[in-house]
């Protein structure tokens, strides 16, 4: 029972703008990929080189990008959902929900590639965790109404529902191999769990119940 209410423990509600200062280390060190060009490789996670002693990369993949559009979508999915999350969850909490959701994607990444010898793997880009918020937008929302291209409404949950889906066909028959879609999954599935034992939310009463 104590570790439960530890686990329950809420933080003192504070704001501060995680998201920002999240999305600006993220361009900052993007940046300093051009001043020093062998960052992006000592950030981004690969097998060989976590198992070789850079245990760092399981947290520091997420700050690294491949390029200005990948580095776009994410920081874009960060702030329209992530500024969103972080007014209902507190600062404190959001950073905390961030960092585990992205730190357990790389581990479960990092375990896959590990299984199918896929030792020399790069993994980058803070997709896994940017999934997780989006879902928890939407179970923290699951009446928002998101619109795609400006244009077409779609509420919350069937927005993720729909990500969900892409990325398992995608991860099955192998469409678009150099997206990690078992990450963006690792990502869903870890802020389920959060709601879960953080919050007592049971995630899918939340989205799918009306």
């Amino acid at each position: 029972m104590a570790s439960q209410s530890l686990i329950r423990k809420p933080f003192r509600f504070v704001y501060f703008n995680a998201t920002l200062y999240l999305i600006a280390a993220n361009i900052a060190l993007f940046a300093a990929g051009y001043v020093f060009p062998d960052l992006k490789f000592a950030m981004a996670l690969n097998p060989a080189a976590v198992l070789s002693g850079r245990a760092w990369q399981v947290l520091t993949y997420m700050f690294a990008h491949a390029d200005l559009s990948h580095l776009a979508v994410n920081m874009l999915g960060l702030f329209f959902f992530g500024t969103q999350v972080e007014r209902s969850m507190g600062s404190k909490e959001f950073l905390l929900f961030y960092a585990l959701t992205g730190i357990v994607a790389g581990i479960v990444s990092l375990a896959i590639f590990l299984a199918t010898s896929a030792w020399y793997t790069v993994l980058l880009g803070a997709s896994g965790a940017v999934f997780a918020v989006l879902l928890a937008f939407a179970i923290l929302n699951p009446q928002a109404m998101i619109y795609i291209y400006g244009i077409i409404p779609v509420r919350a949950p069937y927005l993720v529902a729909g990500y969900a889906a892409i990325e398992i066909l995608s991860q099955m028959f192998s469409f678009r191999a150099s997206v990690a879609h078992f990450t963006h999954l690792a990502g869903f599935g870890i802020a389920w769990i959060y709601f879960m034992a953080r919050f007592g939310i049971n995630p899918w009463k939340r989205l799918f119940n009306k």
